[in-house]
């Protein structure tokens, strides 16, 4: 059971969602777990890093390049601009999830289909800056 502090977080996010418009929690649930695979690959990525750095290495098979690096997680909390943020992760960030998730189809699907997390401004970036808050990162 969640209780506490992260409860009342969840709790502001579902109220987030649904006083922009959405309503569907399976809709809600399906978004916010591709925006959280996001953010595990920006955070397996980071402990990559530090592990070639500690050995003075190149990262080994590295997620994110120089084409797509502004799609991780940690460059696009950032920004403060909601309209650009809304278009680095829908445009960006989730296409290039669901490749490494071989579902390009059925996010393409979801996304075109609007009404999602990641078709509405506010819910993108409190989302964002909600998860931040949460653990720090």
């Amino acid at each position: 059971m969640i209780t506490g502090e992260l409860k009342s977080k969840v709790d502001r996010l579902w109220t987030t969602f649904w006083n922009n418009g959405i309503s569907n929690p399976l809709s809600v649930i399906e978004q916010i777990s591709y925006l959280l695979f996001i953010k595990r690959l920006d955070d397996l990525e980071l402990v990559k890093e530090k592990k070639a750095q500690r050995l003075g290495r190149p990262v080994e098979n590295p997620i994110f390049g120089d084409n797509n690096k502004h799609a991780r997680w940690s460059d696009f909390k950032n920004i403060t601009d909601a309209e650009e943020m809304l278009r680095v992760v829908r445009d960006e960030a989730f296409p290039l999830g669901a490749a490494l998730l071989g579902r390009q189809r059925m996010i393409q699907t979801t996304i075109a289909s609007g009404g999602g997390v990641v078709e509405q401004r506010a819910c993108c970036t409190r989302f964002i800056k909600g998860i931040f808050l949460y653990n720090g990162r």
